[in-house]
């Protein structure tokens, strides 16, 4: 009986090694993260495909689509429209496009640091290595604030102990499952991620493209300040927006339009470069909030000024200011203004009082494909004004969006009155909203 037992414990054993051999295999030449990763090279190379998969076109789609600043398009087949009309369940594509997408971000950044801390840098290619280093870091803490922002209640940026998002600080197990961090645990990490990353983030890699198409110090100063507004700590936003506002010049009249053409980088902290042949040369996801291509294929199908299926919003076009140099970039100059429109039945109105979108008329003769600007001084200007008038400078925060819609009408503007700062955070939201 004995012997049966141990013959029968032999063969278990030999049973579950043997199975536990056949599935646990490390087939020789399957490429693993850090074999993928063997030199300083093979670093920048995540680099680049890290800056590669950021895109912000989901963004302008959902925030063209619920705040009401566009119209259904006279070429119109009814894309978009669930989400024009508002509707977001668990199933829509914005709930699941933005979490996915920017986990996958946060995903690779780690595995890009676990693979560089696994990597020796020569001394000569130290400086590069702390660089690589801070680059994923910060896209990173990029990922984790996207997240943040758009699954976390805006009232509760403030309340520490609000629940946020899950922290996901390493590459994870296929079967990991975590759990919601806290929002001051989430903040924390971010910032800790910024200022780890700030030190050694301007080091040249040699990376190809503009300067501001990779995060720079500047941008991760401007980062901070969003933060420190989302968070209302006015003192400190107020001081790392001032820093950026006294840096970066805003366009003029004649700059401003070709900000939006790739013709100027003036005002432009950082940008997500888009150019022929690259990931994003192509049409996108047609009225959908996945978006991704070319910018301008939210909103129409081949051309700016040729067929939309949106168009701008008669709410948005009806407070924009002639003189302002904004309204030209807002609004394609081939567009057909009807100024009877609202007397008109809907299928004329449809038909003549056509709104073409202008942001996005091309670039490199590829029509609708323009670099996607992600951080611009003038926010840090609407921060500066926010942060006065939390901090009772009324006076103040009128005159810093003077300078802004000074800048934007390329004359003397009458400033502000504010009574309030109630009426100050109105006349900014307003400002923002063009």
């Amino acid at each position: 009986m004995k012997n049966n037992f141990k013959l029968f414990i032999i063969l278990f054993l030999t049973t579950f090694f043997g199975c536990k051999d056949a599935i646990d295999i490390d087939q020789p030449g399957r490429l693993t993260d850090v074999r993928a990763f063997e030199s300083i090279d093979d670093l920048k190379t995540g680099i680049y495909w890290l800056y590669d998969n950021l895109d912000t076109t989901p963004d302008i789609a959902l925030s063209a689509l619920y705040t009401d600043e566009i119209g259904i398009g006279v070429d119109s087949g009814n894309q978009g429209l669930s989400a024009y009309d508002y509707i977001l369940t668990p199933s829509s594509t914005a709930s699941s496009a933005f979490w996915t997408g920017l986990y996958d971000t946060v995903n690779f950044a780690n595995r890009v640091l676990e693979a560089a801390a696994v990597y020796t840098p020569t001394s000569s290619e130290q400086d590069q290595y702390n660089a690589i280093i801070a680059h994923a870091t910060a896209i990173r803490a990029y990922g984790h604030l996207k997240l943040l922002a758009y699954y976390t209640p805006a009232t509760d940026y403030a309340d520490d102990s609000a629940l946020a998002i899950p922290l996901v600080m390493e590459v994870p197990s296929i079967d990991a499952q975590p759990l919601r961090d806290t929002v001051g645990d989430v903040f924390n990490a971010i910032l800790s991620d910024l200022n780890a990353a700030q030190a050694d983030i301007d080091t040249d890699l040699g990376l190809i493209g503009d300067a501001n198409s990779y995060k720079t110090a500047d941008a991760i100063t401007g980062v901070k300040a969003i933060i420190a507004a989302m968070r209302e700590n006015y003192s400190e936003a107020l001081t790392l927006s001032e820093t950026l506002v006294n840096k970066y010049p805003l366009a003029t009249t004649t700059e401003y339009p070709q900000i939006f053409t790739d013709e100027s980088d003036v005002e432009v902290i950082f940008k997500l470069e888009r150019t022929r042949g690259d990931s994003f040369d192509g049409q996108g996801s047609i009225g959908s909030v996945a978006a991704g291509g070319w910018a301008g294929a939210i909103f129409c199908f081949s051309g700016a000024a040729s067929d939309p299926y949106f168009e701008i919003g008669r709410s948005l076009y009806n407070v924009l200011d002639d003189n302002d140099i904004r309204k030209s970039v807002i609004v394609h100059p081939s567009s057909v203004v009807d100024a009877g429109y609202a007397s008109l039945p809907a299928g004329e109105f449809k038909e003549k009082d056509i709104l073409y979108v202008g942001k996005y008329k091309g670039s490199e003769g590829q029509e609708l494909m323009n670099d996607l600007k992600v951080l611009r001084v003038s926010e840090m200007y609407l921060i500066h004004a926010e942060a006065q008038a939390a901090l009772g400078d009324l006076a103040g925060s009128a005159a810093t969006l003077t300078a802004l819609r000074d800048a934007r009408f390329g004359a003397a503007t009458t400033a502000p009155t504010f009574a309030t700062a109630t009426e100050a955070y109105s006349a900014i939201v307003d400002e923002r909203r063009i």
